[in-house]
């Protein structure tokens, strides 16, 4: 449902077949014709690739399972490479982006403690560059989210935000265009910002990380179910009037509300695009965060004053953001090569 005066995020079309991801593309419509890029975004459950011309048009698209395992991931990106030329014979391809979980050197492409999907520690660029001997970059999972779900947006300079609200919950910065890292990686880990007063215990050894209260390991230590992903279970529950499941709704929407907050006070983005397992739930989830906002700014003439909920955008449920972010740094990996 549009919401009055506001932009519907739910309609957000980030990287549907055929479209372009936007104003990040490094390339034009008369240059590099017949040449592509691939980006793949090695998750937990799955690996998933996209496949992009030089103009930045997505042209098609494949996922396989995760094989845990440092062989076993490797032989799964080179397979999925080799799909996606497949859909596109008359394409050359001339360079790789890698998104993936843990602690990734980008400037190396060593890949540690990736436990996910069983990498401990992995010069992973160096091994796929040397299996299709061609450019390779990789980067951490959410900084490419980030890149591509801000790049399928009107998105020309400045600050923007992406929020992922997956089992963790973590941000990713661009500006003009680029991925801000900070001094040693770390800028957008606002999950373990210890914000929280019920004090819950956090896996990195804190207490009352915002991420005890903003994600879907929160939403399953909340509204436990037997099974099935508890978010839509609790939303339904919360929806019938069950008190508990209310409550836990409430901590939620306070936690998400919070991360917004916490972000736009930091960075002042034009923007900030939220994505994740969390929001594929898409709009009804939003509705709540949007009245938490509006609630937070009728008691505060200065949150009034930055109009958090105009600047929120929502990714479409299955929308390979990472995927996408991972090919648009791989166009301009090939550019720095001279191959584009």
């Amino acid at each position: 449902m549009k919401m009055s005066g506001r932009r519907t995020m739910a309609e957000e079309n980030i990287g549907q077949q055929g479209s372009s991801p936007g104003q990040c593309q490094v390339m034009n419509q008369s240059q590099g014709r017949g040449q592509a890029t691939i980006g793949i975004d090695v998750g937990g459950t799955s690996i998933g690739g996209v496949l992009l011309d030089a103009s930045g048009q997505l042209l098609s698209s494949a996922q396989i399972p995760t094989v845990p395992g440092n062989c076993q991931v490797l032989d799964g990106i080179i397979s999925l490479v080799d799909s996606l030329m497949e859909t596109a014979p008359g394409l050359s391809l001339q360079a790789v982006g890698v998104g993936i979980p843990g602690r990734v050197d980008r400037r190396t492409g060593l890949v540690t403690d990736a436990v996910n999907v069983g990498l401990v520690h992995m010069e992973l660029g160096a091994a796929i560059a040397g299996r299709l001997a061609l450019p390779v970059a990789v980067e951490n999972d959410v900084n490419l989210a980030a890149l591509g779900a801000i790049c399928s947006q009107n998105y020309q300079t400045g600050i923007a935000a992406y929020i992922n609200f997956g089992t963790g919950l973590a941000a990713g910065i661009i500006e003009d265009g680029t991925i801000m890292h900070g001094a040693t990686g770390a800028i957008g880990e606002i999950g373990h910002i210890p914000l929280d007063p019920h004090r819950i215990p956090c896996k990195c050894g804190q207490e009352g990380c915002l991420e005890t209260v903003a994600s879907g390991s929160a939403v399953a230590r909340l509204w436990p179910v037997e099974e099935g992903y508890p978010l839509p279970s609790l939303l339904a529950a919360a929806k019938e009037g069950d008190s508990q499941a209310r409550e836990a709704l409430s901590v939620l929407v306070g936690g998400i509300s919070m991360a917004i907050e916490l972000v736009c006070l930091t960075f002042d983005p034009q923007f900030v695009v939220l994505g994740g397992g969390m929001t594929r739930v898409g709009q009804p989830l939003l509705d709540l965060v949007t009245a938490r906002l509006d609630e937070m700014a009728a008691h505060s003439h200065f949150i009034s004053s930055l109009a958090l909920p105009s600047r929120l955008r929502l990714v479409g449920a299955d929308q390979p953001v990472g995927a996408i972010g991972a090919a648009i740094l791989g166009q301009r990996v090939a550019e720095e090569a001279g191959r584009l």
